[in-house]
């Protein structure tokens, strides 16, 4: 018996081991939130895991993200928190590391019980707008994200209205995000997603500031970070719509004048979503403050998608475009970045690559912090932001400015050792379709430079239609005459390879060479005499044509090809003329005595299945448009090879 369980210990001991095995490797890291209390104030702090610095990457350290369960949040590592009522709640935590190698930490939300007020609590206003949308950190795949909608009450009476939030872009094939939580803290409801409800114009503007530039859809879609207050809410609606698959609606009431609520939503990344880290996505906010009217602010809140949590990134809208309409598209820039030193910093220099396919002279800097003033060509004293071109790069410099580091003494907030620079930038007037990457040099005062991601631009292969026509020209049949009409299928505007697929109606008609049988024939009376039997085949077919090709734009003009072809015949008609002559004697000058001419006709469908390998080349424009080209089929085949003239026009 003892060796029976011996036995069944050794068998079971490599299972039981890597079970075990595996279940060390999937646990995480965690946080832990710790806190001291006295009455309703509470002051707490975080213990979070040693961090794994990246190789050659800024010192790594960690922001933070305190929800405290009434709906209030902070951002500081240490934050003392006073609350107003008794009662028990619930304070989360979120804390990121920045340049780590890891995943963020995971933290259980503690419980904290508020049973006497001793210390008055006062609502310090904190909004310079009246709506906006912060997050806590970047998106990565399969993790979580929190989105705080911050609203505030601007009017003087007490009001009723909506928020509305979309998310999950349209031009995305998989969804970005999934909706886990909504937490409200001053009875916001939700509302079914297709109940939309629209309201009354209002009768006056009300100190309502319209920007003449944004009343159309088109407009809508490039609101980036920015709250501008609009009147037609079905328009933005729609327009919403359009751009998002999903959205989610809240309404609130009993606002006071001058009173700002924020809404928390836990957003989780999936797995599937888009995985470009220099690629921006965004959701989108509507604040509708008073229900009674159509006024409303919109704010789109932009973020990059990254594989780690880094402070210094460059991003752009351009991941992915149609190669047909980026003519008509500008695309925006954002290079980020943090001071992660022990003291501020006074000079900032981005040097930043520019793709020879865009236009550096259309550039334009929308927007940066620390904000300041665009340089004047003459030195001046105060802070301002430069920018020179080198022949592929653009540099900006933060002037005599003042970012403080987040190693600094009395530096609570880590965000305001952050800054960042957005600008506009065309393209060219002649590109062609390849993808580019841009990154940036990041320059501290004089400290060593700071390498961005790359910044990528790609675009969708896109289809070219194209029509051609020609002429085949086959040497080795007899009064042959071809002509074909088609079209073809490719990439659009292809920069360099490419494949190409075509299919080709041909219209085919030739002669058989005469077969010519001459023998000696003795009749039933012993007679002998000649007869000569001509044999010829005339055939009129409608073909197909189903070439494969591999293609190479050598420049805009000239493109090279080769490929492999088969060709059916879809309809056959073969006209058959047998003559049969008879001589007198066997001599070869003997008289004829007898001739008979017979014709028949024969059909068929789907027959001479045909396949060969073909050569190309065209001249003209190669990329789109027209050209002419000569083609050499090389079919397995005899007597089918055969060269093909035509004229072609891509689409």
């Amino acid at each position: 018996m003892e060796k029976c369980i011996i036995t069944l210990l050794i068998i079971l001991y490599p299972l039981f081991g890597k079970t075990q095995e595996l279940i060390n490797d999937t646990i995480t890291r965690t946080a832990t939130i710790k806190h001291s209390i006295k009455d309703n104030s509470v002051i707490f702090s975080p213990e979070t895991p040693t961090l794994n610095q990246i190789a050659g990457a800024p010192k790594a350290f960690y922001s933070y993200f305190w929800e405290f369960g009434d709906g209030k949040y902070s951002k500081e590592k240490s934050p003392k928190h006073t609350y107003k009522k008794k009662g028990g709640y619930k304070v989360s935590m979120w804390a990121t590391n920045n340049y780590d190698t890891g995943k963020p930490p995971t933290t259980r939300p503690k419980k904290i019980a508020v049973n006497s007020i001793s210390e008055t609590s006062k609502d310090i206003a904190t909004m310079t707008t009246d709506f906006d949308i912060i997050r806590n950190r970047e998106p990565i795949p399969d993790q979580e994200i929190v989105a705080v909608m911050r609203y505030k009450n601007t009017k003087d009476y007490v009001t009723n209205g909506k928020l509305y939030l979309f998310y999950n872009e349209q031009k995305y094939n998989a969804d970005n995000f999934v909706v886990t939580e909504t937490r409200t803290y001053h009875n916001e409801k939700t509302i079914p997603a297709p109940a939309f409800a629209y309201t009354q114009q209002p009768p006056q503007l009300d100190n309502t500031l319209l920007a003449s530039t944004e009343n159309s859809i088109l407009a809508l879609k490039t609101m980036a970070q920015d709250s501008t207050d609009r009147i037609n809410l079905p328009l933005t609606i729609s327009a919403s719509k359009a751009l998002y698959k999903n959205w989610d609606i809240l309404e609130f009431d009993n606002m006071k004048p001058q009173e700002e609520r924020n809404v928390f939503f836990s957003l989780k990344t999936t797995p599937e979503m888009v995985k470009d880290t220099s690629a921006i996505i965004s959701v989108r906010g509507i604040y509708v403050p008073d229900a009674n009217y159509d006024n409303h602010k919109v704010k789109d809140m932009e973020m990059e998608i990254v594989t780690s949590h880094d402070p210094n990134k460059m991003s752009s809208n351009g991941t992915f475009m149609n190669y047909r309409l980026v003519r008509f598209k500008t695309l925006k820039y954002k290079i980020k970045f943090q001071n992660n030193g022990e003291g501020p910093a006074r000079t900032i220099k981005l040097e930043t690559d520019i793709p020879e396919m865009l236009d550096k002279s259309t550039l334009e800097v929308t927007n940066m912090y620390p904000k300041c003033k665009i340089c004047p060509k003459y030195k001046v004293n105060y802070s301002c932001l430069d920018t020179t071109f080198t022949q592929n790069q653009a540099i900006f410099t933060f002037k005599n400015i003042y970012l403080p580091g987040s190693e600094q003494k009395n530096v609570k907030e880590y965000d305001s050792t952050k800054g960042f620079v957005k600008y506009n930038i065309k393209f060219a007037k002649d590109f062609h379709k390849k993808k580019t990457k841009s990154r940036t040099a990041i320059i501290f005062d004089k400290n060593d430079p700071i390498i961005t991601n790359y910044s990528t631009t790609r675009f969708l292969p896109g289809i070219s239609i194209g029509a051609k026509a020609g002429y085949n020209f086959f040497s080795d049949l007899k009064n042959s005459e071809s002509y074909f009409i088609g079209a073809t299928v490719s990439p659009y505007k292809s920069y360099r390879w490419y494949w190409q697929v075509e299919l080709l109606n041909n219209l085919h008609k030739y002669d058989s060479n005469t077969q010519i049988l001459d023998e000696i024939i003795q009749n039933a009376s012993g007679f002998r005499f000649r007869q000569r039997t001509s044999t010829s085949t005339t055939f009129n077919n409608f073909d197909w044509d189903v070439p494969i090709l591999l293609r190479y734009n050598i420049n805009n003009y000239i493109g090279l090809g080769a490929g492999l072809q088969n060709t059916i015949s879809v309809s056959e008609k073969r006209g058959n003329t047998i003559l049969i002559e008879q001589f007198e004697g066997i001599q070869q000058q003997a008289p004829l005595t007898s001739r008979e001419l017979t014709n028949t006709e024969e059909t068929a469908s789907f027959t001479n299945l045909r396949t060969g390998a073909l050569l190309d080349i065209t001249a003209g424009f190669s990329r789109i448009g027209p050209s002419l080209g000569a083609r050499y089929i090389f079919n397995f085949d005899d007597n089918f090879n055969y060269w093909q003239f035509y004229a072609i026009w891509k689409f």
